[in-house]
């Protein structure tokens, strides 16, 4: 995508990393927050739409509790986001007061994405409160999140409300100038990429797992979000939060941080929402044909192509589909419980009803609650 394009991509979503938002770990930075609102308050004149994906919680808490190291007990760290995001909401409104924009607090667990019926109505409250003209400011839950509900990071949960709201374009905002072709704190002829396409294998080697002090991300997870934004279209920039005036550079089209393009095709709202999950129950291990399959084909995954099931999951739960290398192939929700699709395995469609007792449906996972994921 020609960067003169990102100035026509109406609806943004916008993330800022806790190593931006935080003044060195001493609370939060709002002459950082304020100059970054300045610069959406321009994007929201020339007629962009913004969702604003904060992190900052637990260092703000961290700060006003006079803590110098994360906590590590659960109980602590939920109590210690309690505090920070109090102090956090307020700095964001309060900057955005000061141009004439109204806000609101969205908070997500996993929970929300993961039950259909809640996922379906963040999203229609996240797109009113943006015909609204109000400007979403989204964090995870973690004053209730467990490591078993927890989304993992704010560069994940920044591509999950971009399928949500369908947006155009992802801008992370972090401490980095983008994304390089080896890690630049070990290799100082490390070269900075100003575009690519998500499509490039050689991608996921150059992106560094490492992550901040504050935060719980790295830049293979700002990839790995690219990833999951361009499931519905959405182009993503990976940029230094500090560089001046960086969202209207991005706006502008001029060369800054990290262009990465979608390359693949967009993925139907339901489709997104099965991809966008994270909690498997189980795996389904496949032969070497119904691999192929599912990956060439994207057809319906039936039982006489599963070898082995792994895991305790209900009907409608959501399973991974590997092939005979352990690699995942797909997901998707089955029709079928654990106990179930262990009776089933390998057999034709014609001998369903004698295995189970009862007419079953012909798919263990149907292709429209199917994603092909490698």
């Amino acid at each position: 995508m020609p960067r003169q394009k990102l100035k026509s991509l109406k609806r943004w979503v916008i993330k800022v990393g806790s190593s931006l938002v935080t003044a060195k770990g001493q609370g939060l930075d709002r002459a950082a927050i304020g100059d970054w609102v300045a610069q959406i308050a321009a994007l929201r004149r020339d007629g962009h739409e913004i969702v604003l994906v904060s992190s900052g919680a637990v260092a703000e808490g961290m700060a006003r509790l006079g803590l110098k190291k994360r906590p590590a007990a659960l109980h602590e760290l939920q109590a210690t986001a309690a505090v920070g995001q109090m102090g956090l909401v307020q700095a964001w409104e309060s900057a955005f007061q000061a141009h004439g924009l109204r806000t609101a607090q969205v908070l997500f667990t996993h929970e929300d994405i993961s039950d259909r019926g809640r996922y379906l109505n963040a999203r229609g409250t996240l797109k009113t409160l943006v015909q609204f003209g109000v400007v979403p400011v989204i964090n995870e839950n973690d004053t209730v999140a467990t490591e078993e509900i927890r989304l993992g990071d704010n560069d994940t949960l920044a591509a999950l409300a971009v399928n949500l709201v369908e947006a155009d374009l992802l801008v992370i905002l972090t401490d980095q100038d983008g994304l390089y072709d080896s890690d630049p704190r070990q290799n100082p002829q490390a070269r900075l990429l100003h575009e690519a396409n998500l499509s490039e294998p050689a991608l996921e080697a150059m992106a560094s797992p490492g992550k901040g002090e504050l935060g719980r991300g790295g830049m293979r997870t700002k990839l790995i979000a690219a990833k999951w934004a361009a499931r519905s279209g959405a182009a993503t920039v990976i940029a230094h939060g500090r560089v001046g005036e960086v969202l209207q550079k991005i706006a502008a089209g001029e060369v800054v941080g990290t262009l990465l393009n979608p390359a693949q095709d967009v993925m139907a709202a339901r489709k997104r929402w099965i991809a966008g999950q994270h909690q498997l129950r189980g795996r389904l291990h496949l032969d070497a044909g119904a691999a192929k399959v599912l990956r060439e084909q994207g057809k319906s995954l039936l039982p006489v192509g599963v070898k082995k099931v792994e895991g305790e999951f209900a009907r409608g739960d959501l399973v991974a589909c590997m092939d005979p290398d352990g690699r995942e192939v797909a997901r998707g929700l089955t029709n079928y419980d654990a106990a179930e699709a262990a009776r089933i395995l390998g057999v034709s469609s014609r001998e369903l009803a004698s295995r189970l007792g009862y007419p079953g449906e012909p798919e263990l996972i149907h292709r429209d609650n199917l994603v092909v994921t490698g």
